[in-house]
């Protein structure tokens, strides 16, 4: 058996102690210092899970190109630079550029990621296709091809992902969104979608739909965060991509008000898969969160709201761990690479 030794991080914050270790799995989580000499020492930490991605569009980022750092003209939803792409690439392109961001997300450390898919039952089956061989677990919310609801359409994407993954409100005509939602209620599973990104949108029609998971909500106001954290819907923060299209964000109220926050990288054509770094990037550029918090974010919270495991202290045999140090966060091990 092999030990780590360092700060174990916990739902409520470090603790000093151990884990002794095979292959496999995780055998012990104890106090004190270790029987034998540690392989490493560090930041002990469940692997990573990253709360947002889209990675079918991974494949734009080997295009080398000035993106826009308008919204509306590169991501939004049927006419942007990004869905056109997406219309014209073929399924090899796309395929591996999936592949590619999966290999990042495991050297990286991450071990659950939940991917918002376009495209249809083709997008959930394309990445299904890509994990293939992937030792890395999805959370996959796919979306309707066209803008309306079509009962058998999401019937069958309901059937072959674990939600359902929309843009905005402002997108949608305000009864086919309904219907979506309600279908997905029915059946049981996950409904999320981007939410009050660029501008604020109406906080009753975001809660009507009964959200289990809001992206965003950089341009919600305070009543609209209050609202939120009253009806116990975690929100996923993406600070690259805020930085990237220079976006106004409203961290402090977030904090201030207790809300259960997680993260993620959002798009694959813009951001590298490396959760840590939307870590090192709150940290560097705002003082609202200590280092705890974000990588309870990136770990515990994220399991929570997803209803994956617990983490480290389940011991569980698939689960996977990190160690990190300390000041630098570069990973020293990672068993999800072993």
């Amino acid at each position: 058996m092999w030990y780590a030794e360092g700060d174990i991080l916990t739902p409520e914050g470090f603790v000093k102690g151990y884990l002794g270790f095979t292959q496999e799995r995780v055998m012990e989580l104890k106090d004190g210092t270790p029987p034998e000499k540690p392989i490493v020492k560090g930041l002990i930490l469940p692997a990573f899970v990253n709360a947002h991605t889209h990675l079918g569009d991974s494949f734009i980022k080997t295009k080398n190109l000035d993106l826009p750092r308008n919204i509306t003209e590169l991501v939004a939803p049927p006419n942007g630079l990004k869905h056109r792409f997406l219309r014209e690439a073929t399924e090899d392109e796309i395929l591996s550029g999936i592949r590619t961001s999966l290999h990042q997300m495991i050297d990286t450390g991450t071990s659950y990621f939940c991917d918002f898919r376009e495209g249809g039952i083709s997008g959930v089956l394309q990445l299904r296709k890509a994990m293939k061989a992937h030792h890395v677990h999805s959370v996959i919310l796919s979306r309707p091809v066209a803008m309306k609801y079509e009962k058998e359409e999401v019937d069958r994407l309901l059937q072959n992902s674990d939600g359902i993954g929309l843009s905005s409100i402002s997108d949608w005509e305000s009864s086919e969104i309904e219907k979506i939602a309600r279908h997905a209620r029915q059946k049981k599973k996950l409904f999320a979608l981007h939410a009050s990104e660029l501008q604020r949108e109406n906080i009753d029609q975001i809660l009507d739909l009964k959200p289990n998971l809001l992206i965003h909500m950089i341009a919600a106001t305070e009543d609209d965060l209050i609202r939120v954290k009253q009806e116990h819907i975690p929100i996923v923060l993406c600070p690259r991509s805020y930085l990237f299209f220079r976006l106004k964000t409203n961290y402090e109220l977030m904090k201030k008000h207790h809300l259960p926050l997680l993260l993620g990288t959002d798009n694959a054509m813009i951001n590298t898969p490396s959760i840590i770094e939307e870590v090192r990037t709150l940290l560097t550029t705002t003082h609202h969160f200590s280092l705890e918090e974000l990588l309870i974010m990136i770990t515990y919270s994220p399991r929570k709201a997803l209803n994956l495991d617990d983490g480290i202290q389940a011991l569980n045999p698939l689960e996977h761990f990190v160690v990190l140090e300390r000041d630098s966060f570069n990973l020293l091990y990672n068993s999800m690479g072993k």
